[in-house]
């Protein structure tokens, strides 16, 4: 259980985000969620998450892209709940194109967003972890961390990038309290996908299933989506008391696609 402790899940109001800030919030941490829009549903997210676990929780609105509002951030979660013990980086964004196309502003933004907003985050939230002697840094990084897919330079860039942050924050706060891992989901079925889904099978003519196996699936040799609930109580594995010596690593949720 992790009824006492506060977390912060960036990028988490809708999708693995919010699975993870749900699931953690089941478990009795008060959670803070983010996103950049501000707008009623938001709030409405974290009014429903009070609610049905009991704990606290408020929406704060930060642009991950920047990275004084992603140290602000976790200034305003310290302000309104008085400490920070769980830090899921969590937001990111994806841009697909051929490397001599890919618009450099779009590289811009996805490093920004998935890698950089990563370090601001856990460099305001570190200080504040040795200072109570605990604290578990999550990051959501991706099977692309550790493989590569054509036309995604940036985001496959990004993500190992993020694997090499985990293990250097490890090492640092290795003794003090604090672990620092990685997930690594394949393609995991969030609305996203969902709405990918239709679009190929619009473009192709293809059943669900069908197109689900040759533009998805045929990187997990299980032939199955990871799902959102996996990936949460992975995260909260990784919170708990029990991953207090897992730390520096990566935890693949991929269906098998980095076993070959």
């Amino acid at each position: 259980m992790l009824t006492g402790k506060t977390a912060v899940v960036t990028g988490s109001t809708s999708g693995i985000g919010l699975a993870i800030a749900e699931a953690l919030a089941a478990q009795g941490a008060n959670v803070a969620i983010n996103s950049y829009t501000d707008n009623e549903d938001d709030h409405a997210i974290a009014a429903r998450l009070a609610e049905q676990h009991g704990v606290e929780a408020a929406y704060f609105k930060a642009d991950m892209s920047k990275g004084e509002a992603a140290r602000g951030l976790i200034d305003d979660v310290i302000a309104r709940f008085s400490s920070i013990d769980i830090l899921v980086n969590n937001a990111g964004i994806q841009f697909v194109a051929p490397v001599d196309e890919f618009p450099p502003e779009k590289w811009d933004a996805v490093i920004a967003i998935n890698l950089s907003s990563a370090f601001h985050t856990t460099a305001e939230a570190v200080p504040h972890m040795r200072q109570a002697g605990w604290g578990r840094i999550i990051n959501v990084a991706s099977a692309h961390g550790l493989r590569a897919s054509p036309n995604k330079s940036a985001y496959v860039a990004s993500k190992h990038g993020v694997l090499g942050l985990t293990k250097v924050v490890a090492l640092e706060e290795a003794g003090k309290g604090i672990t620092c891992n990685a997930i690594c989901p394949g393609y995991v079925l969030t609305p996203l996908v969902e709405q990918q889904i239709e679009d190929r099978m619009r473009e192709s003519g293809l059943d669900r299933r069908a197109a689900e196996l040759k533009f998805f699936l045929d990187k997990h040799p299980s032939e199955q989506f990871v799902t959102l609930g996996e990936v949460a109580a992975a995260a909260v594995y990784l919170a708990g008391d029990m991953a207090a010596q897992v730390t520096g690593t990566t935890l693949s949720i991929d269906g098998g696609w980095t076993a070959r």
